[in-house]
């Protein structure tokens, strides 16, 4: 299979990575890790997983076809360079151009800036005829300088935020301040591995940040409410981005009026502005969960958001689900978000 690289969000240690892998393996395509370092995971995989990655993924950056990696530093990076098959990608006339991005603390005494200089005079040298265009080249080689390696390529594609950010909370119609991000629901409803067709179920829709992330990359979308306020708002956003839905209405979690789903993707109510009608937060989150996993089949998952002071496991432990994965979001002093996925088994 091809060498490939990833430059992933630096927003969350963990997410990034967790996202990549549930997002190949839901499409059921092939891959094998070759190596993670800060905020780049180098694969093989094939060219099916470029397009799954770049229609999908919240917390990727820019997809490489990767033509070498080596030690972070000048003198391996020209012989890395020359050595390197650059001819298969670039031909006699071609334009092109080299963008660095640096992960951390500066490498190897240059700057990005600088070693886009170096980097683009050895590719000069070695492909006669080339010419250096910054403004609209015909190709773009990307390097990065992480953990002290450098890694580079081709690049591929670019995941932009701009749609994120057009989804964010307060461009949505209707606003509620424990509306999540945009980014954050995307990648919960990519770690339970959905595909398109899938019937995602949310029983605490609130402002409907996940079944719009749910719907948009191909999802059937369901969503229950206990709050009718809630519904009514969760029925204008989907509205807004164009999202159709399965069923939207008033509903207990202890008494859902939905038999299966495909995957199960939520965030219960908790914290200061969000109402959980005089319940305990782990009380709504037992009864949730030893009502979901009815409607689940063997083998198929449950993402949830929930403090940590929850004790997530535990209680998917005594309701009979298998814990597969966490990650620890910090959100400020008096909350961390456990963003957990469970299997039943």
């Amino acid at each position: 299979m091809p060498q490939y690289f990833l430059l992933l969000s630096g927003e969350h240690p963990s997410l990034p990575f967790a996202e990549v892998e549930a997002i190949l393996e839901a499409e059921k395509i092939p891959y094998r890790k070759r190596q993670k370092t800060r905020q780049v995971l180098r694969l093989n995989t094939t060219a099916t997983a470029i397009e799954a990655l770049k229609t999908r993924s919240a917390f990727t950056r820019v997809l490489c076809q990767e033509l070498f990696c080596c030690k972070a530093s000048t003198g391996e990076i020209t012989n890395s360079i020359r050595s390197a098959p650059l001819e298969q990608f670039l031909s006699s006339g071609d334009s092109f151009a080299v963008r660095v991005r640096r992960i951390g603390k500066r490498t190897g005494g240059f700057t990005s800036v600088g070693l886009e200089k170096v980097v683009g005079g050895a590719i000069l040298d070695k492909v006669k005829r080339t010419k250096v265009n910054l403004s609209s080249p015909e190709k773009v080689f990307f390097g990065t300088i992480t953990s002290g390696y450098f890694v580079f390529g081709l690049k591929l594609a670019e995941v932009s935020p701009t749609p994120f950010r057009e989804r964010r909370p307060r461009k949505k119609p209707f606003f509620h301040p424990s509306a999540m991000r945009a980014k954050l629901a995307r990648c919960m409803v990519n770690l339970v591995k959905p595909i398109a067709g899938d019937l995602l179920l949310d029983p605490f829709c609130g402002t409907g940040s996940l079944l719009i992330e749910g719907g948009l990359i191909g999802c059937r979308v369901v969503g229950f409410d206990a709050d009718k306020r809630m519904v009514k708002g969760s029925m204008r956003n989907l509205k807004f981005f164009n999202v159709e839905c399965d069923g939207l209405a008033v509903a207990d979690v202890k008494n859902l009026p939905i038999s299966k789903a495909n995957c199960i993707v939520t965030d219960p109510p908790y914290g200061r502005s969000a109402s959980t009608m005089g319940y305990e937060t782990k009380e709504i989150i037992h009864d949730f969960l030893k009502t979901a996993i009815q409607s689940l089949d063997k083998g198929q998952s449950i993402c949830l958001a929930a403090p940590i002071t929850s004790n997530i496991k535990l209680i998917a432990q005594k309701v009979g689900l298998t814990h597969v994965q966490s990650h620890l979001l910090y959100v400020h002093r008096s909350l961390t978000r456990e963003i957990t996925v469970l299997e039943k088994s």
